[in-house]
């Protein structure tokens, strides 16, 4: 096969969003773009379909280390030793916290909620395959092979630190992978910049993650900080506490530094504000690549948030929401048995609260789930406890996604004057609007996982 034409087979994250990882083949060498894990699925149902890799990779390329994006990679590891894995320096350092924090999340899973498989990798592997990455700084061409006339280069995604989009160069063939991008500025981060010579491409890999999602191009950033700021105040004069689930990498650091803005601004009253476990450490090695962040970021000390400490602990959690505070808590989902779940679940019986989502929420999840509940229903929010009666109706939702709207995701499409455009990283629905609506005239897929297409040069 010429490198005028290569092959993409998706191993997840096609049809739903979780499990990324895609294989494209150009000439005899093989590339995976990430390497994720389904946050919201258990035992092997999490991975990829990697009975679909004939061989090891050459390259695994992993484009930020959210969960679903990199999950998954110390257990190919184990399945096609000595694979090279290249991704940014930020990316390395959370990537391995993360994956650390995986082993221990999946351990506490399978005496719990006895789970056999777990963990699905041990602690071991996660340091076996952390040595097997080369971190590649932003707009740095590098090689996969000697033999390979393929060249990568990282650009930056503006998703989370670190996060990169990948342009892939053979001599016939150019694809780029947007990976998971935000096209405006946020709190942190600066905007996704879109690639060098766009009339280059030819195939276009794009995220759809909004492709369902109404109205999002309408929200302003400031305005959106607008209301969350005067939600969180009415709960705090009210004697409440208000609750705000987020992702530990990403969300978690851009809600703390946005609420400590609002409180210097006197938008919210003084109250401490708790932070838990793994978005702390997150928020370290923020501070440790501040370079990163965009020029205007301002990052506030870790030690002015407070720690959650033992919310497993009954009496703990309710000590916690017994005075006025700001609680920016894991995970974003409000998956079972994360503090986020076991903060809510003592909050949700009484009416003075605020839980505050920030971000998207699989339909399967707690958070979804919440989200959705009316006072009087029952939900459960640790693994094998009993329903929990809600009487609390002070449950919103906020646009800080760090994933492009559906209209600038049309914006960056229409940019790149690709003959193919893939997408993936969507629900069915998003995914549908996506085909429908963009990129008319040229060739376009959604593909299915495990189905392999031949993309033109």
């Amino acid at each position: 096969m010429s490198s005028k034409n290569i092959q993409f087979t998706s191993l997840g994250s096609v049809g739903e969003v979780g499990a990324s990882a895609h294989l494209l083949t150009i000439d005899c060498f093989h590339i995976l773009l990430d390497c994720g894990m389904h946050p919201s699925k258990e035992g092997p149902d999490k991975l990829p379909d990697f009975s679909m890799l004939s061989k090891a990779p050459d390259a695994v390329i992993i484009s930020h280390s959210h969960i679903d994006h990199c999950g998954s990679l110390p257990h190919m590891a184990t399945l096609f030793p000595g694979v090279p894995v290249y991704c940014t320096p930020p990316t390395l350092r959370i990537m391995d916290r993360m994956l650390h924090n995986c082993v221990s999340v999946m351990g506490k899973i399978r005496d719990e909620r006895d789970v056999p498989e777990y963990p699905l990798y041990s602690h071991i592997d996660v340091e076996n395959i952390i040595k097997r990455v080369y971190p590649i700084t932003m707009y740095k061409e590098f090689g996969i092979h000697p033999d390979s006339d393929i060249r990568i280069t990282f650009s930056h995604a503006g998703h989370v630190l670190g996060s990169a989009s990948v342009l892939i160069e053979s001599p016939n063939h150019t694809v780029f992978y947007t990976a998971d991008i935000c096209t405006v500025d946020q709190e942190l981060m600066e905007a996704y910049r879109p690639p060098k010579n766009p009339e280059k491409i030819d195939t276009l890999i794009v995220e759809s993650t909004y492709g369902a999602t109404e109205n999002a191009d309408q929200i302003l950033f400031e305005n959106e900080v607008e209301r969350f700021g005067s939600a969180i105040a009415e709960v705090l004069a009210d004697g409440g506490v208000a609750l705000i689930p987020s992702f530990a990498l990403g969300r978690a650091q851009e809600i703390l530094n946005i609420v400590t803005r609002l409180q210097e601004e006197g938008t919210i009253p003084w109250v401490p504000i708790y932070a838990s476990g793994l978005g702390r450490a997150v928020y370290e090695i923020y501070d440790d690549f501040f370079d990163d962040l965009k020029p205007t970021a301002e990052l506030s000390p870790l030690d002015e948030f407070l720690n959650v400490g033992n919310v497993w602990k009954p009496d703990v959690a309710r000590r916690l929401i017994q005075e006025p505070c700001i609680i920016v808590a894991t995970s974003g989902m409000m998956l079972e048995n994360t503090p986020s779940a076991m903060i809510a679940q003592h909050m949700v019986r009484e009416t003075h609260h605020g839980i505050f989502f920030v971000g998207y929420c699989a339909e399967d999840t707690v958070g979804a789930a919440l989200k959705e509940a009316k006072v009087g229903d029952q939900l459960v929010f640790e693994l094998e406890g009993a329903p929990v009666h809600i009487a609390l109706s002070n449950i919103q939702s906020f646009h800080f996604s760090a994933h492009a709207n559906r209209e600038e995701l049309s914006d960056v499409i229409d940019a790149i004057p690709s003959k193919n455009v893939v997408y993936v990283h969507g629900d069915p629905p998003a995914l549908e609007w996506m085909e429908y609506n963009t990129a008319e005239g040229r060739n376009k897929y959604v593909p299915a996982i495990g189905q392999t297409i031949l993309l033109e040069g």
